[in-house]
């Protein structure tokens, strides 16, 4: 395999073309981002930032994007426990077509939303990330809100550009791990309050063309052994991605590379157990889940089939030196989406 390509040099992403000038992955966002070099129309650019604070009991996931001609607004809230449930609401955009003016980078600016039910803002601090939500009639009648930071030191991130085999078509992507979480989520009376000793947030990242109809899988989880923050990002259905795969490990702010890693889903049911292996036999996992956020949709133009599945990850996971990291019910999640749009 080891087709693990890494850029090392600060460049544009496009070309005059609006072609990727290097295919590969980083360490860091060094190919600068430039929506004016895109050369596919208007309506195909996709553009979002989503947020995943995860803790043992419950999660929250906060979702600003622009995808042309649609704009997907999102909140979650995950409780997991003896009676796990999850709800989610989203406000949709007609024709967003960049006026929601999102960043072109993860490492400076505000990525906010805002109309008369949802108030939503992203904040790039010196050494952190703010997240602050007030949302009307969130569920049942009831308003949410959130005032969520996530340290963010000096670290090693997951960046991959990726072509798709269709011209202007491409995904710049940006996985943050391992981000200590403070600060609380408010619904219905409750308070979720974060732990920055126990609980991360991950940032994704998206910018670029998509082509219209894709299956992908996603993994993501943070935890801390023993003092020591460790994390993985796995994932394929991105594109090309001869060039190089997004699955990394990352332990105390370094990353290790992994080549490919497969999601064995049982055909019988989303919720009964999983296994995740490893062409190069650093990723061995059992994952029993706790909850499937699914979502469909059918706009007939617009189709989206979700399985976000939540639950507990335990195995081995071998660093670029060897070393074992052994992992115990760590709390993650794992998905496989169809969309259409």
């Amino acid at each position: 395999m080891g087709r693990n390509h890494e850029v090392t040099t600060v460049h544009p992403l496009l070309g005059k073309d609006g072609e990727l000038t290097e295919p590969g992955w980083s360490r860091s966002l060094l190919q600068t981002y430039d929506r004016s070099m895109i050369r596919a129309p208007k309506w195909r650019i996709k553009e979002w930032d989503y947020y995943l604070v995860l803790s043992d009991g419950f999660a929250g996931a906060f979702t600003i994007s622009d995808d042309g001609y649609i704009g997907l607004q999102s909140v979650s809230l995950l409780v997991f426990g003896d009676k796990p449930w999850e709800h989610t609401e989203t406000v949709l955009n007609a024709f967003p077509l960049g006026k929601l003016h999102l960043p072109s980078s993860s490492a400076s600016g505000d990525t906010t939303y805002a109309d008369k039910r949802l108030q939503m803002k992203y904040e790039v601090l010196d050494g952190s990330r703010h997240i602050t939500c007030h949302f009307d009639n969130f569920y049942q009648g009831k308003p949410f809100d959130c005032d969520i930071s996530l340290a963010q030191p000096d670290m090693d991130t997951m960046v991959i550009a990726t072509p798709w085999d269709q011209k202007h078509a491409f995904y710049y992507n940006q996985k943050i791990n391992c981000m200590r979480a403070s600060g609380y989520m408010s619904f219905d009376g409750k308070r979720y309050e974060f732990n920055p000793a126990t609980d991360f947030g991950t940032l994704d990242w998206g910018r670029g063309v998509w082509t219209y109809d894709n299956t992908w899988h996603w993994g993501s989880g943070n935890t801390d052994i023993d003092g020591n923050s460790f994390g993985f990002n796995i994932g394929y259905g991105f594109g090309n991605t001869s060039a190089a795969t997004e699955n990394i490990l990352f332990y105390n702010g370094k990353a290790h590379k992994l080549d490919d890693i497969t999601f064995n889903i049982p055909d019988s049911s989303y919720m009964d157990p999983w296994t995740f292996t490893s062409s190069d036999g650093r990723f061995e996992m059992d994952f029993v889940p706790v909850l499937d956020r699914a979502a469909c949709l059918d706009y007939k133009l617009i189709v989206s089939d979700q399985h976000q599945v939540f639950g507990h990850m335990s195995g081995t996971a071998i660093l670029d030196d060897g070393t074992k990291i052994q992992v115990k019910d760590m709390m993650c999640f794992a998905e496989k989406v169809h969309n259409k749009y």
